[in-house]
């Protein structure tokens, strides 16, 4: 007798899921078992960690360090409501739970993932503007802008996430009467999601990572016999626009007036750049001063693309396998299909990666450093709480 369909929990089901669809030894299954939880837990304490630090260590206040928390809600999203039902539906080879369920939880999956991609698109984006125009974008960039490219961020996700709900195939049975719980199989909508979730996005952080690159390398080469302009205006801080020699004030954009000798009055413009601050140049996202192309900044910007790059590089890493995979299934489902186990390991790889962005920022950013430390061992006082 069949199941009926979502009910997930008729005895005969269950039996014959134990017996067709039970593929893991009891030591594979206490070993994938723990080793998820294991990750899902050090998924929620890690992007837990990262909220707490941003919004209480006042080296990480920047309003551009908001796309950061929203990036870990979202890990934390993929811990709790995605990565336990993924597992058991894994481990038990059937879905156990309600169809209405299996709907919304593909729906939120795939929103999730989009969102985290498009979260890293919108960082992009903001450390382009950051670098190409320093110190137009610092004035401009404020918390609610912030908030609200965030918001657009996961409407946007959320657009390409929820047709499933109206167009994708409800839970199924297989050939033995299993509920089972799969995203839609519909050629358009897969190549949708994939262009639209992953690819898309991908394209865009390259080509801005591309020009980033660009803007750095003319902004710290220049041809031979012309000196080095990496300032703002293309006046060197401290330099006098008329003649002579700064030396060395530190007031912001101070701008004075000297008389002349004999020959009548003499006006001499003198234009600086904020002095540098005490924070390592290792840090992530200024807090929003105003900042002129000077060595330090652009040690600092070069430092914190690096690490953002980092971020996106390792996110495009664990889950491009999964979804030319899944695209490629759609394009040719008899002669590129992939084995399963291996289209398995690629799922899971992606899910992996909610829980690798607190290590890649405790691992490169000393200002997270030293915020986890204070959260944890309470005894750092760089931030106040």
């Amino acid at each position: 007798k069949e199941a009926p369909k979502g009910s997930g929990k008729n005895l005969s089901s269950e039996v014959k899921a134990c017996d067709s669809s039970f593929s893991y030894s009891p030591e594979a299954t206490a070993a994938f078992a723990t080793a998820m939880t294991l990750i899902m837990l050090f998924t929620i304490f890690g992007n837990i960690l990262v909220i707490i630090a941003v919004l209480t260590c006042r080296f990480l206040r920047g309003p551009q360090n908001l796309f950061l928390v929203s990036l870990a809600a979202a890990d934390i999203l993929v811990a709790t409501l995605i990565i336990p039902f993924s597992l058991a539906n894994e481990l038990m080879g059937y879905w156990y739970f309600e169809s209405f369920w299996c709907e919304i939880y593909l729906a939120l999956d795939v929103l999730f993932c989009t969102s985290s991609i498009i979260h890293l698109c919108a960082i992009s984006l903001d450390r382009y503007l950051s670098i190409s125009r320093p110190v137009q974008y610092a004035t401009q960039r404020t918390p609610r802008k912030i908030k609200g490219a965030i918001l657009v961020v996961w409407l946007i996700s959320a657009v390409i996430s929820f047709p499933p709900l109206v167009s994708m195939n409800k839970t199924q049975l297989d050939k033995d009467g299993v509920p089972q719980c799969k995203l839609n199989e519909h050629i358009g909508y897969i190549l949708y999601s994939s262009i639209g979730s992953f690819f898309a996005p991908c394209l865009i952080m390259i080509l801005v990572y591309v020009r980033i690159y660009q803007i750095a390398k003319k902004h710290t080469r220049c041809p031979p016999g012309e000196p080095r302009k990496d300032y703002a205006g293309g006046v060197p801080p401290g330099r006098e626009l008329q003649n002579g020699e700064n030396q060395g004030g530190v007031d912001p954009q101070k701008v004075g007036s000297t008389q002349g000798g004999q020959g009548g009055a003499r006006t001499t413009r003198t234009v600086q750049a904020p002095a540098p601050t005490s924070r390592q140049l290792g840090d992530i996202m200024p807090t929003g001063q105003p900042p002129v192309w000077g060595g330090p900044f652009i040690v600092r910007e070069k430092r914190l693309t690096f690490v953002l790059a980092v971020v996106i590089g390792v996110f495009v890493v664990c889950w491009f396998p999964f979804f030319f995979s899944y695209s490629l299934q759609a394009i040719c489902p008899e002669t590129c299909k992939l084995p399963e186990p291996l289209f398995k390991f690629f799922f899971w790889i992606g899910y992996c990666n909610s829980a690798l962005n607190p290590l890649i920022y405790t691992i490169f950013n000393r200002d997270f450093r030293k915020a986890f430390k204070k959260i944890l061992c309470k005894k750092y006082k760089d931030c106040s709480f």
